[in-house]
């Protein structure tokens, strides 16, 4: 081999060692709509705001960010159906670069910082440092690293998956091995937290969370399921409100707690109105209420999923 020939392997070599892995050919705008929440809602309802409708900035998508989302649809030529799906963001998502001020900078700060786990300061101002951090999330990404925000880097932030606040009222729990699986879609998380905060308010401990997914989904250890961030593992509480220290039990067990677990479910439920498509858990006490459903070995976890409307799975499209 010549030496100028070893010189190109060498470099295509590097290239192929540095560029991620994981770039994003799966991405896609995440549907939003009533009964969502999370950091995808937030982006939506910063970027309605540059847009010039007034609409509170709280990450809850209810009746006047359906209003608001309708109106800007109608005004653009689009199905008026509320539905913030790809032809809505893409109409939302304005191209952004240094220099940029506004409501639209903010969201996309805000989706920085719940998809890459960093705390910048939400100022509205695009300046060096937010440039910095879109040109880092870019080369995460593996799409083109220029710094200004295009149609492609908002496709691939507002699909990229949002790790939970455990401060919320969760505590991390590894039954399968899988280290940090505990990635999911911004509305998936953006409900559990929801749901987290309602039940830690009745003062019966923390609800421990087995595996949601990767950071960017794909298959997983120990599940057939959890692959696309809308699948949540959950512990059902003890009457000692110990499920976080004291280990996993099942429906069957002593110090199982009914009403506390019932309690759990149902804000599972209230915060993601429209969202929840099942959740497995094999107490038939719950099961004849309505709340969850039988499904081979769920003794001793709810199974969780979320939905989307038209998500791309259709066992996920609610």
């Amino acid at each position: 081999m010549s030496r100028a020939l070893a010189v190109l392997v060498a470099v295509v070599l590097c290239a192929l060692a540095t560029t991620p892995a994981h770039a994003y050919a799966q991405a896609f705008y995440p549907t939003q709509e009533t009964g969502n929440r999370g950091v995808d809602v937030l982006a939506a309802q910063h970027l309605l705001h540059h847009h010039g409708r007034q609409v509170t900035a709280d990450g809850i998508f209810g009746s006047a960010t359906d209003a608001a989302v309708r109106d800007f649809q109608r005004a653009k030529g689009l199905t008026a159906d509320g539905v913030v799906g790809p032809d809505t963001w893409a109409q939302l998502a304005v191209t952004l670069r240094e220099g940029a001020t506004g409501p639209a900078v903010r969201a996309l700060q805000v989706q920085l910082n719940a998809k890459r786990r960093t705390s910048a300061a939400v100022t509205g101002t695009f300046d060096a440092a937010t440039r910095g951090a879109v040109v880092a999330f870019q080369q995460h990404a593996g799409i083109g690293a220029d710094g200004v925000v295009g149609p492609t880097t908002w496709r691939n932030l507002l699909w990229h998956h949002v790790h939970p606040d455990l401060a919320a009222g969760l505590c991390d729990q590894d039954p399968d091995g899988n280290g940090g699986a505990n990635w999911g879609t911004g509305a998936a998380i953006g409900q559990l937290e929801a749901a987290a905060r309602t039940f830690a308010a009745t003062g019966q401990g923390r609800i421990p969370l087995g595996d949601v997914g990767f950071e960017h989904g794909g298959d997983i250890p120990g599940h057939a399921s959890h692959e696309v961030g809308l699948d949540a593992d959950l512990w059902p509480i003890r009457t000692d409100d110990a499920q976080c220290t004291a280990g996993r039990i099942t429906w069957q067990s002593a110090t199982y707690d009914r009403d506390a677990t019932r309690r759990l479910v149902q804000a599972v439920r209230a915060a993601a109105p429209g969202h929840v498509a099942l959740v497995f858990f094999n107490d038939p006490v719950l099961i004849g209420e309505g709340l969850t459903t039988e499904y081979p070995n769920h003794d001793n976890h709810l199974h969780v999923r979320y939905c989307e409307n038209a998500h791309p799975n259709s066992a996920y499209d609610c």
